[in-house]
């Protein structure tokens, strides 16, 4: 019974929110909340939620003073060498826009943490996909994916968690599947192309001059004029180039139709705004370069890491209290709605773990297996870490699934290396989980709808992660 009410309150929650019936937070809260009854334990969901809190708590506060850092970085100037850079690069070519974003996405996804990856990347891309009209779930689905593969260093995360529940050496599972790996990054950069060329059939080509000529206009007539003032010049000079009206309505997605053009929509490119900080550049690029080595480094605890980074970026660039209170309240929406969809997610995580249904639903799956694929049980375990480690947290497949799998393996003469290094298999679709807190500062930050990412994303992300399954099993590696 635990098992049915399990799959059936995901797959509730997933619909939900794929078609828009509910917002996330209400959907996390609610849903679990009522399966919780039907499971008649209704009178510890106060304990389980609490549970689910203490847990995130260190991954809330981390966040919040994060987008806090990475706005106020942004706020100064910080990235923005690096959008002139990637727009200079891309000459306004959506196909180069879209590849660059993986390439960024997979560079950045060198410090492990998946949440600053998606801040420093949306940082640097989002202005240019809004300037050039582009589809903002490409965007997210190609940084989702791209970091998802990175997800397996050994300091991300996954493989960690598979070296510490089979006591085995990380480096050993990790480095043979490199291959493999690459395999699967070049597969999203080709997946990238792909969509790459899709936007521009859509969009066409801009050239670099009709690109910067609004920002120009913007900066000279004000934010709020200049934002539609952008739209109405950069669609009818597309219209000049390909005949048409340039609004472009054949994304696959429709989340482009249903988000708002905000005023400062290119605040990251304009170069007259209140907040740069010029002078303060290299002292803001050292402090940020030292706060990743120190995260990589573990030298103190992400979430103080980012406290005490983000106090030292606001008494620096802004001195004066009044100038410290708008930055703060600049970034208050970012980090409520984030924050908010973490604790909501503690309600969710909490109750799956708490009644039992993550142990019963994985127990069936083990059950289920076939006895003549026991000699294939690392491919089982491959196939079944695609979807397993969507519907539950890290910690709950590697530390709860993956010991009962390896088990059934070394019965049938699989070593526990070949299991630990097909559980790596799901990670480019695990990170666009509604369980991982980083997709929603994702989302968040490129104010596109969980549920239209969710759409674009699951079926890119499973084909990523049966090609570096195939991949694998090709080299040998599982």
């Amino acid at each position: 019974m635990l098992t049915i009410l399990g799959f059936t309150m995901i797959a509730t929650f997933l619909v939900l929110i794929m078609l828009k019936k509910m917002s996330p937070i209400a959907a996390l809260v609610l849903i679990p909340a009522l399966f919780c009854v039907f499971v008649g334990k209704g009178a510890k969901l106060g304990d389980y939620v609490i549970d689910g809190v203490t847990s995130l708590a260190p991954t809330a506060a981390m966040l919040m003073f994060a987008i806090v850092y990475f706005g106020v970085m942004i706020d100064v100037g910080l990235f923005d060498p690096i959008v002139r850079g990637i727009l200079k690069f891309c000459k306004a070519d959506p196909l180069r826009i879209v590849v660059g974003t993986a390439v960024l996405a997979a560079i950045v996804s060198l410090d492990g943490d998946g949440s600053t990856t998606f801040m420093i990347t949306v940082s640097a891309m989002y202005p240019l996909y809004k300037r050039l009209k582009m589809s903002l779930v490409v965007m997210t689905g190609v940084a989702a994916m791209a970091n998802g593969v990175m997800n397996t260093l050994p300091w991300g995360g996954p493989t960690a968690r598979a070296a510490t529940a089979l006591k085995l050496d990380a480096s050993d599972i990790f480095v043979p599947m490199i291959p493999a790996l690459a395999v699967g990054l070049l597969g999203v950069l080709a997946l990238s192309y792909a969509l790459g060329r899709r936007e521009r059939k859509r969009l066409g080509v801009l050239t670099l001059d009709e690109v910067l000529e609004p920002e120009t206009e913007t900066a000279l007539v004000g934010a709020s004029a200049g934002a539609s003032g952008d739209g109405a010049a950069v669609v009818a000079k597309r219209a000049a180039r390909t005949g048409g009206s340039g609004s472009g309505s054949g994304t696959g997605s429709g989340a482009d139709a249903d988000l708002p053009e905000a005023d400062d929509d290119f605040q990251g490119l304009d170069p007259h705004r209140a907040t740069l900080r010029p002078k303060l550049y290299w002292f803001n690029a050292l402090l940020t370069v030292t706060l990743l080595t120190a995260m990589i480094m573990e030298w103190l605890p992400i979430p103080v890491l980012f406290l005490l980074g983000a106090a030292l970026a606001l008494t620096v660039n802004f001195p004066h209290m009044p100038d410290q209170k708008a930055r703060l309240g600049a970034h208050a929406e970012n980090v409520l709605n984030v924050s908010g969809m973490v604790f909501a997610a503690a309600v969710f995580t909490g109750v799956l773990q708490g009644t039992g249904m993550v142990d019963h639903m994985s127990k069936w799956l083990v059950s289920n297996i076939p006895d003549g694929m026991g000699p294939h049980m690392a491919l089982v375990t491959g196939v079944l870490s695609i979807p397993l480690t969507y519907f539950m947290s890290n910690d709950g497949f590697y530390f709860g699934v993956l010991p009962v799998l390896a088990e059934a393996g070394q019965a049938h003469g699989v070593s526990s290396l070949e299991i630990a290094r097909a559980s790596l298999v799901g990670q480019p679709l695990h990170m666009s989980s509604p369980l991982v807190p980083a997709v929603y500062v994702l989302v968040g930050m490129a104010k596109v709808e969980f549920g239209d990412h969710t759409r674009f994303v699951v079926k890119w992300a499973a084909l990523t992660s049966l090609v570096v399954l195939g991949a694998g099993i090709l080299f040998g590696i599982i």
